[in-house]
């Protein structure tokens, strides 16, 4: 009990109210904000009225509202939402759109990745209103139609996901680096700031991708996958399981067990 909620309770003494009548009155007063919180969290993430376009139900009152009007993967949309909604909630909660992942939800996973006006951004670290006016692409867009993006057939190719939670944003995040390689971006480990190289070595791909984490840890194919389609290289598998020396160790070992 606070220091302030006990001299509440002195005075209702005085005033010859009873100390269990006082917890019971916090009780409902508690309760009573949490149901207040809760149905304003239920009308500030409403469902869209509908998926394919038009305004959501209004936010909850006395929360300020916003108009965000962009284009989803090709697809314009108009929603009014809560001023704190994030990118990524509305696109999940008010648009359907879930393949982009909500991982730590504090910008340090990548799995919420999504590509505003041609660059990355950490959607879940992004307000809905600060795409106003801008083009917005998710998982779902990267591919045309039934066409698979390069890339998402690079993944797959090359085994470039286990769980695959955090692939939707390594997939986005890769797409949207061999775009800033051909801008001339730098990274930190770009050792000619004048002159960035448009061809990317290994080193500045992980460089470059380490703010997407895969606990799985699929990094090397990863790596394989994105500098297939950025260099167009062979796949070539040499998992420590399955590579050349460790199958031909094998056989060697069959070999001597007469199998």
């Amino acid at each position: 009990m606070t220091r302030d909620e006990r001299e509440v309770l002195d005075e209702m003494k005085k005033a010859g109210v009873p100390r269990r009548e006082f917890m019971k009155m916090m009780g409902g007063a508690g309760a009573g904000l949490v149901a207040a919180q809760t149905l304003m969290e239920e009308q500030t993430y409403a469902q869209a009225a509908s998926l394919t376009g038009g305004a959501t139900a209004a936010p909850a009152v006395g929360v300020p509202a916003v108009s965000v009007k962009f284009m989803v993967n090709g697809a314009e949309k108009t929603l009014t939402l809560d001023a704190r909604v994030t990118l990524l909630d509305a696109m999940r909660r008010h648009l359907g759109l879930t393949g982009s992942k909500k991982g730590c939800d504090h910008g340090q996973c990548g799995a919420c990745t999504m590509i505003v006006d041609g660059r990355r951004v950490l959607s879940c670290l992004t307000l809905a209103g600060q795409a106003d006016g801008k083009k917005v692409t998710t998982i779902e867009g990267i591919a045309t139609g039934e066409e698979l993006h390069p890339m998402q057939a690079a993944f797959i190719e090359c085994d470039g996901f286990q769980c695959g939670y955090c692939t939707p944003g390594q997939i986005c995040s890769a797409v949207a680096l061999l775009d800033e390689a051909q801008r001339g971006e730098a990274s930190y480990v770009t050792e000619d700031l004048q002159n960035p190289p448009k061809q990317l070595s290994d080193d500045e791909v992980r460089e470059r991708m380490s703010g997407n984490i895969c606990r799985c840890a699929a990094y090397p194919q990863i790596l394989k996958a994105i500098q297939k389609v950025h260099q167009g290289r062979p796949v070539a598998q040499d998992w420590g399981f399955a590579g050349p020396k460790h199958l031909a160790a094998m056989k060697e070992e069959a070999r001597h067990a007469g199998v």
